[in-house]
């Protein structure tokens, strides 16, 4: 697979590294260590303009990093990356993106995924409080409890649209 990355350039290399720096920083401030193959994964996924697969990862650690890393350390890695809110997986997917709030330093409410469906592009938006009350409360009038706050939306974007 080919990796669509945002922009590229020595620009791009410096929005990825202060991207990188902020997460690095988050990470010793909890306790926990953003190592270099982490890194790595993790630089993948903030230059992709969409969701990737940890073989997609695999492939760019390989090709940018020339580190032929194997999948149960990219799971391990992303599972790490996961937990520490520096990257969203998507369910129905089974893919992972970089969350957009890395450089932020405040608390974030629940994230809806748009996933473009011609071109694969994912772009994460926030929920308001309110849009998510009315959603439990038409749940849980179903009969049904939510597993988890993350929203999918199959969409086309700007680019594909017709």
């Amino acid at each position: 697979m080919r990796i669509k990355i945002h922009n590229i350039g020595s620009k791009f290399m410096r929005d990825v590294e202060a991207v990188l720096q902020h997460a690095e920083e988050y990470c010793i401030g909890r306790g926990v260590k953003l190592t270099p193959k982490r890194k790595r994964v993790l630089s993948g996924l903030i230059g992709s303009s969409e969701a990737l697969s940890a073989y997609d990862l695999i492939d760019y650690c390989k090709k940018e990093f020339g580190d032929a890393m194997p999948a149960m350390s990219v799971y391990r890695i992303l599972n790490f990356l996961e937990r520490e809110k520096l990257v969203h997986r998507l369910q129905l997917a089974n893919k992972y993106v970089a969350c957009s709030h890395i450089t932020c330093d405040h608390a974030h409410g629940a994230s809806q995924f748009l996933i473009c469906g011609e071109c694969n592009k994912v772009k994460e938006i926030a929920i308001s409080a309110l849009a998510m009350d009315e959603l439990q409360a038409n749940v849980d009038s179903a009969g049904f409890r939510m597993a988890g706050t993350q929203l999918e939306v199959n969409c086309i974007c700007e680019a594909c649209a017709p």
